[in-house]
């Protein structure tokens, strides 16, 4: 496989975490353009992140997903495929190559019917063309065991279930469109209407772009609502050897005003090797599922994340609070109930808690003393925490970082040295992956050498979002990868699940400790010993 196809492996992967709010026409739920390896390398600024995914260990990476990607088709229907009727790899395998290099749109559209339409749009030569159309048909004659029905430039395939209908068409030009949808198909030529947003297919300047309304995604797919995005639109396009993104989030509800800052600049100090601020996020932190455990109230409207260069576990958080006493207290009862030893592990002790000296700490986690402390600032109360002791205040934090967080409507930024952050936070991901009874990364497997590979190319990554809007969000990234350090962790561990694209990191439960034998068993009679007793003395004759 070329580096061209390994380049827009990389941005396709990219694609599956972008969104987009559907403005025009308004039944669209999703549309991703994807400008195609050939033309991204045609373009002087591919070069930096080309060498990204032109290593052996790239393509080794590469061919390992394209692989699992081929047979995930005949997990999910599986209770529908008939037997003997093989998993389509064979068919579809080499059309994954298609996807990596070619130019291609992909769209979800509501319809009357209430089922959706789903279409893809690639761009092929006439050879590839025709291998798409024999693969695709022979593949679902096999698994539906219907006859193919030919209709003009193409085939069209009836099922009784949504979608019943799924048509495969050599369209206008270089075209070829797999569309598939309930007793009508309008795509095949609306897909590649050119008065469409941005300029429809083969006029975009942008390497990638992605509307998604997740909201509307997450009812087709309920999986995807546990997220909690909001409606998205992201850019992507090389410059100065960087990827630039460029994006808007369209948000359901306004954001409450945005209060000033109140940073911990007394805990917060240099070397920095990474900083992330955020606020204006109690109402999203109040309605997620897997924050209601911890919840304190009143919610946290404010984060700082920073992580030290020294050791790898000193990554610290805060948080201002009305008052750290009493919100350390409402935490407590809250992890007093999560870590009750419950969370063991066939290796590991039950890790607990226990509050003293204003100060939570975990029992039983190795390598690491967790804690979450109340601290007191001239900016206010907080809850602070991290995995390691905070090292003295040695250097004060840099004008810059101050500059940054003057700018107005600023809702998020982050700033990290990627190169060195990807070194630190493996051990910290693998720690919280073992105590949480996960699959643990395995550096050896292509992700990890990839991986290996890569990260210290990675320079420097800066995001920004600002609010342009009551609940309208902008986003601007400048990263040589598109990624930071800890979406790319997420992403080799999600390469690498056993049920990829799934992303179950799970380990079954811990088999049960074997009791001890009862004594009759091991040969140990269980009847009490019989005790001799003294023999009476008789008493001593009289004088």
């Amino acid at each position: 496989m070329n580096k061209l196809s390994l380049l827009s492996f990389g941005v396709v992967i990219m694609a599956m975490a972008a969104g987009c709010e559907p403005t025009q026409p308004p039944d669209l739920i999703a549309r991703i353009h994807f400008a195609g390896a050939e033309r991204i390398s045609a373009n002087t600024n591919s070069i930096a992140f080309t060498n990204l995914f032109c290593s052996a260990e790239a393509r080794a990476l590469e061919s390992q997903t394209l692989d699992k990607l081929s047979r995930a088709p005949a997990t999910w229907f599986k209770s529908k495929i008939p037997p003997g009727a093989g998993d389509g790899m064979a068919q579809l395998r080499p059309l994954l190559d298609d996807v990596l290099k070619s130019e291609w749109v992909f769209e979800i559209r509501d319809t009357a019917n209430g089922s959706p339409e789903y279409a893809l749009a690639i761009r092929l030569n006439s050879q590839r063309a025709q291998l798409w159309q024999s693969n695709l048909q022979g593949l679902l004659e096999s698994w539906t065991r219907m006859s193919a029905q030919k209709v003009p430039g193409g085939w069209q395939l009836k099922k009784h279930e949504p979608p019943n209908l799924i048509r495969v068409t050599h369209a206008s030009g270089d075209w070829v469109v797999v569309d598939c949808g309930q007793n009508q198909l309008t795509l095949v030529h609306e897909i590649l209407n050119p008065s469409l947003k941005r300029g429809g297919a083969g006029a975009e300047t942008n390497w990638l772009t992605a509307d998604l309304d997740w909201p509307r995604l997450g009812k087709l797919f309920p999986a995807l609502a546990r997220f909690d995005f909001p409606k998205l639109e992201l850019q992507f396009v090389g410059l100065d050897g960087d990827l630039w993104a460029n994006g808007k989030f369209i948000l359901a509800q306004p954001l409450p005003p945005l209060e000033p800052w109140r940073m911990p600049t007394n805990i917060i100090h240099q070397p920095l090797v990474s900083f992330t601020a955020v606020r204006g996020i109690g109402p999203w932190l109040a309605r997620q599922d897997w924050a209601r455990p911890y919840e304190i109230q009143p919610p946290p409207d404010q984060f700082f994340i920073w992580g030290l260069l020294q050791i790898p576990f000193q990554t610290f958080a805060a948080t201002p609070v009305p008052n750290a006493a009493s919100a350390l207290a409402q935490l407590d009862g809250k992890l007093s109930v999560v870590f009750d030893g419950r969370t063991k592990s066939l290796y590991l002790p039950p890790i607990t808690t226990e509050l003293t000296n204003n100060q939570i700490g975990w029992r039983g986690v190795p390598f690491a003393a967790p804690f979450v402390r109340a601290w007191r600032e001239p900016a206010g109360d907080f809850l602070f925490g991290g995995f390691f002791p905070n090292t003295p205040r040695s250097q004060p934090l840099p004008p810059e970082l101050f500059q940054q967080l003057s700018m107005p409507n600023l809702v998020y930024y982050h700033w990290e040295v990627t190169a060195t952050r990807l070194k630190e936070l493996p051990q910290l991901t693998q720690l919280l992956l073992l105590i949480t009874h996960h699959k643990q990364f395995n550096l050896e497997t292509a992700a990890g050498k990839w991986l290996g590979r890569v990260g210290p190319t990675l320079g420097s990554s800066v995001t920004e979002i600002t609010q342009t809007g009551p609940n309208e969000l902008n986003l601007r990234r400048v990263s040589r990868s598109g990624l930071t350090a800890l979406e790319i962790v997420s992403l080799v561990n999600w390469l690498e699940a056993a049920n990829f694209p799934g992303c179950d990191l799970r380990l079954p439960p811990p088999p049960p400790l074997p009791r001890p034998l009862p004594k009759r068993a091991l040969g140990v009679s269980t009847t009490p010993p019989l005790v001799s007793r003294p023999a009476p003395v008789p008493p001593a004759p009289p004088h």
